[in-house]
């Protein structure tokens, strides 16, 4: 999504979630517990890293993982760098804008809450009664339960949301959310009391991108209409104006046509799918689509500008499922 977006005259800002456990994050996170992980931010921020050659050089080498067998095999340099700014700042938010500016980014990442938060979930299938609940926690272990999560929330339940953000989403003419893992990149924004009044309140419009196909674990098997009615179910107040599909992801037309009027939101089927059939947005495709539904956003608040806050899963970053940063790095397909 950041991909696409910065192809547009707008002002970007990617909210990104801080729930992740996985890969160099993790190891992170358990060294230093207070600290937000900074991968899925760090993703946000190379993802918005300007095409000069300063930009794409540091963007690059933000990038690059540690190889060998040492203490820093797997750690990506822009995990390091921005952990060691918060430690120098004192603040995430000071952190991601510097490290920003060292990118030359065309946009503005900021976390979802300057505290790291736990994803936990209900999850049933586990057991050999198929009604038996058990209670999983951290993203990368609901990402990947292969039973069927019922419920899902996030710790500490009371967090508050980074105020930055939460006038970023006031002040937006557009946000979007998604596309992103479902369960845990996407719905976190709406399990935050602070950010989930702020998306409800705004009068941006709000343009929900569905994934292009279901992630294992997550949403297995769900239609494109399930992942909307999830949504919907967990947030009734969220209101939204704008539902973004691709064409090739589209199996029962008539059935997302309802779920998608029953939401109380405009349907746009679009060819937004990689033209090469991987399972990723393609980010070209991906802002002709945007382009006219910002456009009419704006028209209709009368300004001359766009600002607009981004919501991946990172903030949506890129493509659309994420995958734990053991596999890799963040990936939306």
């Amino acid at each position: 999504m950041l991909r696409a977006l910065v192809r547009l005259d707008v002002d970007i800002t990617a909210v990104v979630t801080v729930a992740d456990d996985g890969g160099s994050s993790g190891r992170l996170r358990r060294e230093m517990p207070t600290m937000v992980p900074p991968g899925d931010l760090r993703m946000a921020l190379g993802a918005l890293s300007r095409d000069d050659e300063d930009g794409m050089l540091w963007g690059r080498t933000f990038q690059h993982r540690f190889e060998g067998s040492g203490v820093l095999a797997g750690h990506p340099v822009g995990n390091l760098l921005l952990v060691g700014l918060m430690e120098v700042t004192g603040d995430p938010v000071t952190a991601l804008d510097t490290a920003a500016e060292l990118l030359h980014a065309r946009g503005r990442v900021l976390p979802m809450s300057r505290h790291p938060l736990d994803i936990v979930a209900d999850v049933t299938g586990l057991d050999d009664d198929p009604r038996a609940v058990r209670q999983i926690r951290g993203q990368v272990a609901v990402a990947t339960t292969p039973g069927t999560v019922q419920r899902i929330f996030v710790e500490p339940a009371l967090a508050p949301a980074c105020p930055e953000a939460v006038a970023a989403i006031r002040d937006a003419d557009v946000v979007t959310l998604g596309p992103g893992s479902w369960m845990t990149s996407v719905l976190p924004h709406l399990l935050l009391h602070d950010l989930a009044s702020a998306l409800s309140q705004t009068p941006a419009s709000r343009v929900v991108v569905l994934n292009l196909e279901p992630q294992p674990g997550e949403t297995d098997d769900f239609s494109q209409e399930q992942h909307l009615d999830v949504l919907v179910r967990y947030a009734p107040d969220f209101r939204i104006d704008t539902v973004l599909a691709h064409t090739g992801a589209v199996v029962l037309p008539q059935r997302l046509a309802r779920a998608v009027h029953r939401a109380g939101a405009e349907l746009v089927v679009a060819p937004v799918g990689d033209p090469s059939g991987a399972p990723r947005h393609d980010p070209v495709a991906l802002a002709a689509a945007m382009a006219p539904v910002i456009a009419a956003a704006v028209d209709r608040r009368g300004g001359d500008r766009a600002p607009l806050a981004g919501t991946p899963a990172a903030a949506g970053i890129g493509q659309g499922q994420m995958t734990s940063e053991d596999e890799g790095g963040p990936a939306w397909r």
